[in-house]
């Protein structure tokens, strides 16, 4: 069956945009350090749409999709002379009484489907495809709670721009014209004291959140003591522009280890937007009134990805790695929220894919 105008491809590589599904894998991984750790990585990424097929075409409705991020500094291994404007390790964020810490990642791979058995073949495929060449950091497997809600009983997402605002938020546009249609992409690890956050009277939950429990309507910021989460996750430029991004957002949880959590991952065609989202949390607007939402939820990982169009993920087989990756690798700065300003301008494409990759190095034997 054909899908209707708005309805999402059954299965798909890349698709950021996706809508949101019952169930996810949230995958970090770091590439060994040898060129052929490296070179077989490229080839599983770049043909990570036959994987796909491999699985969701045994059940086409589960709606499987993946997309495959690729951190900072795995990037400077395969393309030194060409990345996207704003592509940097993540850095930390250092609040007067919460930080969001700085964690490694080369990969990340956001697996969804409706189905989690979808979710958890396509992984099993992948890693045996990787083989040893590739180890994971994070691994965490999310799940739809009832209405859209997170583990502290709120519902989580709703802020997330509407169908025809989502590409300009999500996605990269022509002020980085090589890789428009790209994503950058900011995972963060949650764990919430339940027990403590219990002991709150709905209102004072309500007055950390910005919304009411029950039916998810918006407080008036107005009349709040404090800023609220809402209110602080809100990004407004000196124009008075807000910025939106879109978050694919999952619980998790082992009641058995007294683990309970939200895993956060946001995409956004301007970095610093995110950027600085995390930094009125963890800092304040005005500093020192941070989001009290982090007194009882704890960030444990913190990690920035690109995410290529499928075109440009498809154009890295022609990128094999540097003999030497080390000469490639560059120092974030940690001073600002600012990619380093050293950026080669690539060489324009003839394949219509603007990523020029193909002319930076002899192509692999």
């Amino acid at each position: 069956m054909r899908p209707t105008t708005g309805d999402r491809v059954p299965i798909d590589a890349q698709s950021v945009l996706a809508p949101l599904t019952r169930s996810a894998v949230f995958l970090t991984m770091t590439i060994g350090p040898d060129p052929e750790d490296l070179a077989t990585v490229l080839d599983v990424v770049t043909e990570i749409d036959d994987l796909i097929k491999t699985v969701g075409f045994r059940f086409l409705a589960g709606h499987l999709t993946c997309v495959v991020g690729i951190g900072a500094e795995a990037w400077a291994r395969i393309s030194p002379s060409a990345r996207p404007a704003e592509l940097h390790p993540f850095t930390p964020v250092v609040g007067p009484a919460h930080t969001a810490p700085s964690t490694p990642g080369d990969l990340l791979f956001h697996i969804r489907a409706d189905r989690e058995d979808l979710c958890f073949e396509f992984e099993r495929l992948l890693l045996d495809a990787l083989g040893t060449n590739a180890a994971v950091v994070d691994e965490v497997a999310g799940f739809r709670y009832f209405d859209t809600r997170d583990l502290l009983g709120f519902v989580d997402g709703t802020a997330n721009p509407v169908e025809q605002e989502l590409a300009g938020a999500a996605l990269i546009g022509d002020d980085d014209p090589d890789w428009a249609g790209g994503s950058y992409v900011v995972v963060q690890k949650y764990l919430h004291d339940l027990g403590a956050w219990g002991t709150l009277t709905t209102d004072q939950q309500e007055a950390i959140i910005g919304r009411s429990k029950a039916d998810n309507v918006e407080r008036d910021s107005e009349t709040e003591a404090r800023p609220s989460h809402k209110s602080l996750a809100t990004v407004v430029d000196d124009a008075g522009v807000e910025h939106d991004i879109l978050r694919d957002n999952m619980p998790f949880g082992r009641p058995g280890h007294g683990e309970y959590g939200t895993y956060f991952i946001g995409y956004t065609g301007h970095l610093w937007v995110l950027e600085r989202m995390l930094e009125r949390m963890f800092v304040g607007d005005p500093p020192g009134r941070y989001d009290r939402m982090l007194d009882f939820s704890t960030a444990t990982t913190g990690t920035t990805f690109f995410a290529p169009s499928r075109s440009q993920l498809a154009a890295l087989a022609d990128a094999p790695p540097t003999p030497d990756s080390s000469e490639t690798e560059h120092t974030p700065d940690t001073a600002n929220n600012t990619a380093p300003s050293d950026t080669t301008t690539p060489t324009p494409s003839t394949d219509g894919t603007g990523l020029g990759l193909g002319s930076l190095r002899p192509g692999r034997a």
